[in-house]
């Protein structure tokens, strides 16, 4: 089986994550996904997504992300690319949930629900090129 692949080009505007999350949820669908696990990926897509605006793009809604989905029969691979700031994951301090709840904190829960939702996360920033977070989700092996 030949992979499979569809592009989102979309503005930057909290409204269109409804869009990004049934575009997901569709295409892991078709990729063979169950709906628990469709609705998972679509999760990590959306915090993604809400990344760039928030964060990259700082809420200005003139830029674009692009949402790139490739599958074959086993596993889905989601490129999420913008052109905004920069971001560096070691920035970003191991996740200890009981010291969240003890210190009430609020966000800073994307990431860490990116890398537990997926099995691969991959982050790039370069100076000069787009800014990208590639997630990888394996189809449950159905042979066994």
């Amino acid at each position: 089986m030949s992979d499979k692949g569809f592009i989102l080009k979309i503005p930057t505007q909290s409204t269109n994550l409804k869009i990004i999350r049934d575009f997901i949820t569709d295409v892991a669908e078709k990729a063979g996904f169950g709906e628990e696990a469709s609705c998972d990926i679509a999760l990590a897509v959306d915090e993604a997504s809400t990344n760039v605006i928030k964060h990259a793009y700082r809420g200005g809604d003139d830029k674009e992300i692009t949402v790139n989905v490739k599958y074959d029969k086993s596993k889905i691979v989601i490129t999420i690319s913008d052109s905004g700031k920069g971001f560096k994951p070691d920035s970003v301090d191991d996740f200890d949930i009981n010291e969240y709840l003890k210190n009430k904190k609020r966000g800073g829960l994307g990431v860490h629900l990116i890398k537990s939702t997926m099995d691969e996360v991959e982050f790039k920033s370069e100076p000069g090129e787009p800014n990208s977070v590639k997630m990888i989700k394996y189809l449950p092996d159905t042979d066994s």
